[in-house]
């Protein structure tokens, strides 16, 4: 189970969220990069507290953000510094993984190189409406810019014919991923 909460609060008030979904046996839970160190450090210390502990993923900059919305929360950076700012928190934090978009995975691959896994929202077929977003990309693009895991609504929910629609994306996913040699 895929938890995504996006938890941003006071750190006692994530430190019950995190307990509650570790008794759930969630999987992979969201938590906002922006709630800080503080909140980051007892969200993983509360996980790791566990058997069988989810991965947790902070969550950078929203995909549906654009530069002009990030300079709009007073945020001075250009996006891909404030993720690997984000990032670099989480990761000191004891967080396991991130939320980022396709455009930020190749930074973010350099940075980490591999210490956290990357999941990334946005994520359009070739020729589908942007709808909210604002740093999408397609399928394949996600997988060879790094991402471990793709998260896709809408192109699917909301498509005349659901099966057909996925099908579609992992045949898109299957000739991204490198031939085994």
């Amino acid at each position: 189970v895929f938890l995504d909460l996006k938890l941003h609060d006071i750190p006692n008030t994530v430190r019950g969220a995190v307990r509650s979904a570790c008794r759930l046996g969630v999987e992979m839970l969201t938590l906002h990069a922006s709630g800080g160190p503080g909140m980051l450090t007892v969200a993983a210390q509360e996980a790791q507290s566990y058997d069988k502990a989810p991965l947790l993923l902070a969550v950078t900059a929203l995909t549906s953000l654009s530069s002009e919305d990030v300079h709009a929360l007073g945020v001075g950076d250009s996006i891909e510094d404030w993720v690997a700012r984000l990032a670099a928190m989480a990761y000191d934090s004891g967080i396991g993984g991130l939320v980022a978009s396709a455009k930020e995975l190749p930074m973010l691959r350099r940075k980490l190189q591999g210490a956290m896994r990357l999941v990334t929202p946005g994520i359009r077929p070739a020729g589908s409406v942007q709808q909210d977003q604002s740093r999408i990309a397609t399928p394949g693009e996600a997988i060879r810019s790094g991402a471990d895991y793709i998260v896709i609504g809408r192109p699917i929910l909301q498509a005349p014919d659901p099966v057909s629609a996925a099908d579609a994306i992992i045949a898109e996913i299957k000739q991204s991923l490198p031939i085994a040699g």
